[in-house]
């Protein structure tokens, strides 16, 4: 059995130490592990034409190579947001010059045909793909193909839909209160409003579950617009009754003011996505102007995602990879390997683009207060998701 791993996206921690328990778990089982790097642009740019120009894209894993990569966090394979489906004409490697022809409505051209071809010319028996829903919805639309997957949900925002939790959340979690509770030291000794933006695109997830264990004055996820004057009103409020005279507010990137836009920015990914950042920004000044109290704006961004996981993603990546050898050997693909009310399960891979994970809004989050207020908890999973 040969099997091929990639890591795309965003970088969480959590994903050396699934490497790491992929490639023994398969070693111990007489199979071998191939590496694509830099996500979906590994199998994108092999050249079976020039095999010594492929190390470039792939290498072989071996337990010597992975020995320590689990002491660290992000991916030692490297990433990217590469969708094969959808390459710029500038982009496509030299190697399928004029083979594919640009789509005349989106400009892009569609590699997929070479992709699945070169796993073909790899050997490689099962695909193991782990990312969000981007790189998840490829991995599907892979499977379409004839390659067979199984798939490992990873995203600091939580949000691929089949599962309840994703590699790197916890950890995200973890990093943001820590840092929201170090921003308390500047926000108490100016006596300041301190507005603190994290990542979270479409889900307010990390958002809520950091504002709630960190006891911010205020949250605002992606679900829920803003009435930028009640926040203003609240947040006055909040500061008078705080003996030390400041407030925090916690901001998830996907937040908008009501009547207004997300904050959005560059070219479009290959997936189509604009990036995100700001809110916490144009959030500081509307209070700002309204309150006359000084701002601390922070966004956290990659501080969220980097170092070692903790040890709930160590748990969840460990066991993940394992769980994927297990269905390999079982013969199972086409399948997603997820946590489902606290327990390890599968589902079917095209799960991941059947829906929207969102923040439970009716029981987890007080709209009017734009705070997290979790009720009938009794029987909801650890994460309240």
């Amino acid at each position: 059995m040969r099997l091929g791993i990639l890591t795309g996206g965003g970088d969480v921690p959590g994903l050396n130490p699934c490497i790491k328990a992929v490639v023994d778990g398969a070693h111990a089982r007489g199979w071998e592990v191939f590496g694509f790097r830099r996500g979906w642009a590994g199998p994108l740019n092999i050249d079976s034409f020039d095999p010594d120009g492929n190390a470039k894209w792939v290498e072989k894993l071996t337990p010597a190579s992975v020995r320590t990569i689990d002491r660290a966090g992000g991916t030692t394979l490297h990433t990217s947001r590469t969708n094969p489906g959808r390459v710029a004409p500038d982009a496509v490697p030299h190697h399928m010059e004029g083979r594919f022809t640009p789509d005349p409505k989106t400009g892009k051209v569609d590699c997929t045909a070479h992709v699945v071809e070169a796993l073909s010319w790899l050997g490689i028996d099962c695909l193991i793909p782990i990312g969000g829903d981007d790189t998840l919805s490829y991995a599907a639309h892979l499977a379409t193909q004839g390659v067979r997957v199984v798939a490992i949900p990873k995203t600091m925002d939580n949000d691929v839909f089949g599962t309840d939790y994703c590699i790197g959340f916890s950890t995200a979690v973890t990093r943001s209160v820590e840092f929201i509770h170090a921003l308390r030291t500047p926000a108490g000794s100016h006596e300041r409003i301190a507005v603190i933006e994290l990542f979270g695109r479409h889900s307010g997830e990390t958002a809520l579950i950091a504002g709630y264990l960190s006891d911010a004055d205020r949250t605002l996820i992606s679900e829920v617009p803003v009435d930028i004057d009640r926040l203003a009103t609240l947040v006055r409020q909040d500061r008078i009754d705080n003996p030390s005279h400041y407030a925090l507010i916690v901001v998830s990137e996907g937040a908008t003011l009501q009547d207004g836009d997300r904050v959005e920015r560059g070219e479009a990914d290959a997936y189509g996505h604009l990036k995100l950042g700001g809110i916490g920004q144009i959030v500081g000044a509307e209070l700002k102007a309204r309150t006359g109290v000084e701002i601390i704006n922070q966004s956290l961004g990659y501080l969220m995602r980097s170092g070692a996981p903790d040890s709930l993603d160590r748990m969840v990546a460990v066991t993940f990879g394992n769980l994927a050898l297990q269905e390999i050997a079982d013969g199972a693909h086409d399948i997603m390997l997820a946590l489902r009310g606290g327990r390890y399960a599968t589902v079917p891979l095209a799960t991941c683009i059947a829906g929207e994970k969102r923040v439970d809004v009716a029981n987890l989050y007080d709209v009017a207060a734009y705070r997290p207020n979790p009720h009938h908890v009794v029987g909801a999973p650890m994460f309240l998701y």
